[in-house]
């Protein structure tokens, strides 16, 4: 065995968001003598081929949609230029490698040290790094923290390696001219409505009737309503058997759905699947520390943050708790609380209950706590009251009937307190309206208390408040 090089009170492994949350608390706040170890940019996924680049690129979208909404309050926009794709791409890619910096810099405050390279367990408490020359350092760790996070699928579709995943899509230099979409899930709604909204012809291939299916009925039907009304191809019950490419660089695929059972084929210039995520684990040596992996390969951690050893800790996208950013670091740091914070801090842990979640879709869906089928199976029918609403929002009133997008909201109430337990919300705004939203739920708000708010009118988000 290597000797030790290296020692240290905690060693995070997976600068992503989760991990860096947690060694700079460690570290800055509790003084504990702390590294981490990242072996591509900082910020992993969120913050170099997710959630940032992904928002930026909403907001381009947005941005287009707008300018086509604007002949609707007598604006005469004419465009001179096609919308430029590349140079958009090259400003967004400064911007992260910014942040990546930041990140750096970030760390060297809290001082953590950051060594660059790939760690793989050698036991429980030793880890060995390979660095970017290709040397090797050998640590060792009172504890261990695994945040390595996740990397997209790709089917053992023939030809499928044709296709780019949802990192690909932040690596494209042109607009594609026509894109298939293979997925139902938030990335792959986001990333049609962005295609869409941008130029692109528009298909989005899905194994059922609807997408996002772990969302209320009311969303889910509503939203694929809307992308039809847009002009977005949606192939419901579809399965693709080949893809194949051709001489002048497009591809074919081969696909049923429910309107070609028999078969059909599309020529695309750009397939993405966004068909799930697999943990980053393979080269973790999770065998030599005997850490535990469910059937999917995830890391078991119990909401604690424990694994099955006890000085090993797991949390973010590798334990596939529940997939998003800010859950990765609110339990990094309330880890770092508890691990290093001393008594007071000994039950640290975060409350995975009501965290609140927004797809940006065109338009926004949010969504905080249980959908009216969850409510109606953990309360019984008789215990639960639904209230709703649809309507059209002030700004799309001086449009055309046939051009004005939905919005619609929905409170999932239970027991004789009416307790909210759910709240489901799609429309223009319903992003930035839901953090405010899930803090009443959060606190266990009643249907009494969003009826004793005064409306802010005129708003879309007054109609939470006057439901009947």
């Amino acid at each position: 065995m290597a000797p030790i090089s290296k020692e240290c009170d905690f060693l995070v492994i997976g600068g992503g968001s989760g991990g860096l949350a947690c060694a700079r608390r460690a570290s800055g706040q509790w003084g504990a003598k702390t590294i981490a170890v990242e072996s591509n940019r900082l910020g992993g996924t969120c913050v170099n081929v997710g959630c940032v680049p992904k928002k930026v690129t909403w907001n381009a979208a947005a941005i287009a949609e707008t300018l086509h909404e604007a002949a609707a309050y007598g604006f005469n926009i004419k465009e001179t230029s096609p919308f430029d794709f590349t140079t958009f791409k090259h400003k967004r890619d400064d911007y992260i490698k910014r942040l990546n910096g930041i990140y750096e810099r970030n760390l060297e405050k809290d001082h953590v040290e950051y060594l660059h390279g790939r760690a793989h367990l050698l036991s429980k408490n030793e880890v060995e790094v390979v660095l970017d020359s290709g040397s090797k350092e050998t640590i060792r760790a009172k504890k261990i923290l695994l945040a390595t996070g996740g990397h997209p699928n790709i089917p053992n579709t023939p030809g499928a390696e044709l296709g780019i995943t949802s990192d690909g899509f932040f690596d494209l230099e042109t607009l594609p001219k026509r894109v298939a979409l293979v997925g139902a899930g938030y990335i792959a709604v986001e990333m049609a409505g962005m295609f869409h909204h941008l130029g692109s012809e528009t298909h989005l291939f899905i194994r059922h009737e609807t997408f996002l299916r772990t969302f209320d009925p009311m969303i889910q039907e509503t939203i694929i309503k809307e992308y039809e009304r847009q002009g977005i191809h949606i192939h419901r019950n579809s399965s693709q058997s080949q893809i194949v490419k051709k001489d002048d660089g497009w591809m074919t695929m081969h696909y049923t759905d429910k309107t070609s059972p028999d078969g059909s084929t599309l020529d695309i210039d750009c397939l993405l699947w966004a068909i799930g995520r697999n943990p980053e684990v393979e080269d973790l040596g999770l065998d030599k520390a005997g850490v535990h992996q469910n059937e999917k390969g995830q890391i078991i951690a119990d909401d604690y943050q424990n694994t099955n050893v006890d000085n090993i800790y797991s949390l973010g996208d590798v334990c596939g708790k529940i997939e998003l950013t800010p859950v990765a670091i609110a339990a990094g740091r309330q880890l770092a609380n508890r691990l290093f914070g001393g008594p007071q801090h000994r039950n640290a842990k975060l409350d995975y209950t009501n965290i609140p979640s927004v797809v940006f879709a065109h338009p926004e869906v949010g969504s905080i706590g249980l959908t009216e089928q969850e409510a109606r199976d953990r309360f019984g029918d008789k215990n639960i009251k639904i209230y709703k609403t649809d309507f059209t929002a002030m700004y799309y009133a001086m449009m055309p009937a046939e051009a004005k997008p939905p919005t619609a909201y929905k409170l999932v109430c239970a027991g004789e307190e009416e307790k909210v337990v759910g709240l489901h919300i799609l429309g223009s705004g319903s992003a930035e309206m839901l953090q405010g939203f899930g803090v009443a739920v959060k606190m266990g708000a009643r249907k009494r208390d969003f009826d004793s708010c005064v409306a802010i009118h005129p708003t879309s988000a007054e109609e939470l408040v006057t439901l009947k």
